[in-house]
């Protein structure tokens, strides 16, 4: 029975893997059109945006369809959360590369109708990556995860820091929003740079913890050792994340 199930994931995960794949290549090649174009790297209108966002998105897929294969949810249930999911990340890569060649502002941008479509297609896009990531994430401390010794920890704590990733991301988009609504556009762009540190450095925990948890498990170290390095790394990270949200609390 389990190998079935097992079967059944199989071509979900390696469509979010190709995916993943692909955005990533996306990002790879935007930032070979950087180097081409130049232009300024930061600011509302750069090509940074297609190069950070397809570089992120694909490493988050593709971490997030490895390390839910830990987690004890129904396989139907799993494939149907990582579709979506694959589907949404490259809606957001798209918009926001699109808007990139366009040279106009990906997100925020209200000046003309099919601009605001693109803008609130993205904010849309990001309320479904915070539900379908946060059932993951409550479906991790719902039921122990499988894996090597410390992978557990690494998973729950990935998703809990993956978590504070998605409450700044909807933050900077609620506040920016209000603004370009009520005439603040220029106000709007700006708005999002406090948060942005602490956005970064959560965002990737669900890639990096269980990244370390599996290495370990390829050492011969005992099972104590592993498990005492996962949860050092889990502080470390909980630190730095907690100094980038004291840094946006003072600059916000």
């Amino acid at each position: 029975m389990i190998r079935v199930l097992k079967s059944r994931v199989r071509p979900a995960e390696r469509l979010c893997h190709a995916t993943g794949a692909l955005l990533i290549l996306s990002g790879l090649t935007h930032l070979m059109v950087f180097a081409v174009d130049g232009g300024p790297w930061h600011g509302p209108v750069s090509w940074r945006k297609p190069v950070t966002f397809g570089l992120s998105f694909g490493a988050t897929l593709i971490a997030v369809t490895w390390v839910t294969s830990y987690l004890r949810v129904g396989a139907r249930l799993r494939t149907v959360l990582l579709v979506v999911f694959a589907a949404d990340c490259v809606v957001e890569v798209g918009g926001i590369t699109l808007q990139a060649w366009r040279r106009v502002p990906s997100h925020l941008d209200m000046e003309t109708p099919f601009d605001t479509a693109v803008s609130m297609t993205l904010a849309v896009g990001g309320a479904v990556l915070v539900a379908l990531l946060t059932v993951f994430a409550v479906a991790s401390f719902r039921h122990r995860p499988t894996g090597p010794t410390g992978m557990a920890l690494a998973v729950r704590s990935g998703f809990a820091i993956l978590l504070v990733a998605l409450a700044s991301g909807a933050a900077m988009i609620a506040r920016g929003v209000v603004l370009a609504r009520t005439g603040h556009q220029e106000a709007a762009y700006h708005s999002t740079a406090p948060l942005k540190p602490l956005h970064g450095v959560s965002l990737h925990a669900v890639l990096v913890l269980p990244a370390l948890a599996w290495l370990l498990s390829r050492t011969s170290w005992s099972e104590t050792a592993r498990l005492r390095t996962v949860a050092v790394a889990v502080g470390c990270y909980a630190a730095a994340v907690a100094g980038a949200a004291v840094w946006a609390v003072f600059t916000y």
